[in-house]
Parts: structure tokens; sequence; C-alpha cells
């Protein structure tokens, strides 16, 4: 007797939905898949900070149609607002609902603020496309306002995208500068950390590394600082004001409040508790950065959480014994700067081209993970491309 197909939901179209939905595709003949993300794109965030300093909107989206081509997931795009645990549904904000025989739920993080007046207001971010071409729009059109670019630009968090961005920063404004017609001049980009080193939760080697590829970039650092407010003039830091109309916020980020309004059970981190299955519940399993795992927050943790799960839900399928959850280090490559990277890969750390050099083959790598290699390819060499046109007055700057 043929076994009866189960409709597994996932909820995300991120590095961990995107990727438990391909890898249960490979076994249609034991499952109906439906993908539920509230946007028709996937984001890869680790250029989002290149898109918002030259780089094109094609190096960072890609259409799910175009992942999902020929592949045996139904695609449903809506935002998920709560879960019917008695009719086991995922109810959407439009009210519809998509029912379930299991579900994983991979929503990723959002910005945090810590409740810090002004930021919410004042600042700008690199969490999505719409945030990255806000803040590119806004370097154009101060220059293009004032004449001169601002007195300061600070980024605000000393992990990988405060990093990377603080280190593309000054090249990127001296490029629009110059294009528009100023003349050179010395840009000053701060970098304010409220740890005492850089990477906190790497080995201090790692941190000094960067600390000092940044200062011969020119970037000024503020470790040990704590931002206290914002208003449309300036950032108070430690007691301290720095003049600045361009503060971008890459410091905090919190579990989606998905969990939180329906009642699952969180850590003290409040993220969501699972078994040694990434289970929350009967049906229900998180992975990435919803999961209190030790390595969550990182895309390679949440490409490693969606193979694991697809892997036991096929197991379980076929009547066989799941495997345990064993947490797996990523590999940190982080760049500051063209052609520059720090990289720590379990005890091997070092810096410098050879580090940038590998960021490029992890990107591609990312890529190959949700793409064809053709596709992957043509995708990893947008990264090459750059935005010549100003988006503020539309010409070539």
């Amino acid at each position: 007797m043929k076994t009866p197909k189960q409709h597994i939901v996932v909820v995300g179209g991120g590095f961990g939905g995107v990727k438990t939905a391909l890898e249960l595709a490979k076994h249609d003949h034991l499952f109906d898949i439906t993908l539920v993300s509230e946007r028709d794109n996937f984001w890869y965030f680790p250029t989002l900070y290149h898109t918002a300093t030259g780089g094109t909107r094609a190096q960072s989206s890609i259409p799910l149609k175009k992942i999902f081509e020929h592949k045996p997931v139904k695609i449903v795009v809506g935002k998920a607002a709560s879960v019917d645990r008695d009719n086991k549904a995922i109810v959407l904000e439009d009210k519809t609902s998509v029912t379930y025989d299991k579900v994983v739920l991979a929503l990723g993080s959002v910005t945090n603020y810590f409740g810090i007046p002004g930021l919410p207001e004042f600042s700008y971010g690199v969490k999505s496309i719409g945030e990255a071409e806000e803040l590119k729009k806004h370097l154009h059109q101060q220059i293009v306002d004032e004449g001169k670019p601002d007195i300061n630009y600070v980024v605000v968090g000393g992990g990988p995208t405060g990093i990377e961005l603080a280190g593309s920063l000054g090249d990127y404004v001296k490029h629009v500068a110059k294009r528009h017609g100023l003349k050179d001049r010395p840009i000053h980009v701060d970098l304010v950390e409220g740890g005492k080193h850089l990477m906190m939760r790497s080995p201090r080697k790692v941190g000094r590394s960067i600390e000092r590829q940044l200062r011969r970039l020119g970037v000024r650092l503020y470790l040990g600082q704590a931002v206290q407010g914002e208003t449309a003039d300036e950032l108070t830091v430690s007691g301290k004001p720095i003049r600045s109309h361009t503060v971008v916020w890459t410091a905090g980020q919190a579990n989606n409040s998905f969990f939180t309004n329906n009642t699952f059970a969180l850590s003290p981190r409040k993220k969501v508790v699972v078994d040694e299955f990434l289970r929350a519940e009967k049906d229900i399993f998180v992975i990435g950065d919803n999961a209190e795992t030790e390595y969550s927050g990182m895309a390679q943790t949440a490409l490693y959480d969606a193979e694991f799960v697809a892997l036991n839900l096929f197991k379980e399928a076929l009547g066989e014994p799941k495997l345990a959850y064993r947490p797996k280090k990523p590999v940190y490559v982080i760049p500051a700067g063209k052609n520059w990277a720090a990289v720590e890969w379990g005890k091997l750390k070092f810096s410098g081209m050879a580090g940038g050099a590998l960021r490029e083959v992890a990107d591609l790598k990312a890529f190959l993970d949700i793409e064809s290699p053709a596709q992957a390819v043509a995708q990893w060499a947008t990264e090459l491309q750059h935005q010549d046109l100003c988006p503020v007055c539309g010409s070539v700057a």
C-alpha cells in the first residue's frame, strides 16, 4: 500500500527556509512542500553592505521563482501571523491559512534598537534590500544637497556587518563625491562598538587583526563605548556627541516576534527552546536564527540546520532512526576593505588578501547551496558589477 504524502510547510524565505524546501524537494515522492515567505525574493544578507555602497540589487536578491524553477515546491507569498496548533495551520496576516502535517519555522531575526531614543527615526540600516537602497540614496542625496560629504559617517556595531560596511564606506563616499565633481577631501568614518574589541565572540587575535586593518583604512574606532541616543544632527556615545547625519545601525538583532506572540518556550536569549531534533513542539521544528543553538545567527548554521531537519524528516518517513543534532562551528570570513578579510576556520586564523580570496569562494559556495551551478556562477558574477547611476539625479555618478 502506498504511503500518503506528508505536507511539509516551511515558513521563511531566507537561507534556512529555502534550503529546507530544496532538500525536501529531492524526495517529492514522500512530501508535498509549501514555502511561505513574506517576500518573493531571497535576500543574500552578506552582500547587502555592498549593495548599499555601489553594488546592484541583483547582488543581494534572487527571485524565489528562479530558485525553485522546475522544483516541486509551492510558493505562498504572505507574512505568517500565528500558528493554529489545534488545526495544524499557519495563519497569514491576510487571514488565509496553510495547513500542515509538519512545519519548519525559519523566520530570521529583526532589528533591535534596545529602546535607545532616536535610533528608529534617524539611523539607517542594511538588513534588507530596501534599507540598503535607502542608505545609498541618502549618501548621494546628502552630497548633492550640501555639495560636500557629511562631517562623519558613523557605523554602530562591531560584528561582521558593521565591519564590512565601515571598511567599504569611505572609498564609496569618495567615489560618489568625485563623480559629482567635488574636490578630493578626507572622509571620516567612525565605528562604534559597545564591547572592548571587535568580533566579541571570536578569539582576540581575530578582532585585533581587523582593528589594525580598519585603522589602516582610516576608520576611527570607538571601542567599549555605549550609544545613548540620536537626534537629526548627532549621535551621543558615552556622554559625548558625534556630529553626523549618517548613522548606520548594525548592532542589534532580536528574535522574530512571531515566537513571543505565539507563546513558544523561549530561552534567556529569547530564542526558541528546541530538542535534539530541533523540534520546539510536536510536528513544529525551529531552525537558524530562531532556535536556541550554539551558533544560531550565522547563515552557515541556518543551512546546516536545514539539511539536518530535512534528513530527519526523510528518515522518519522511511521509518528509520533519526539523528541527534550536533552543533557545527561556522567558518568566519570577515571582509574589511577591498581584497582583505580575516578568517577564523577552526584553529586556523589568518587575514589579508588570502582571506579576501576565500570570501569570494565562500560567496560562491553559498549560492551553490541554493542554486544550480550555472545560476550560482551567474549570481556570483554580479558581485563584479557596480551601480553607476546616481539614485537621486539618475546621471552617471
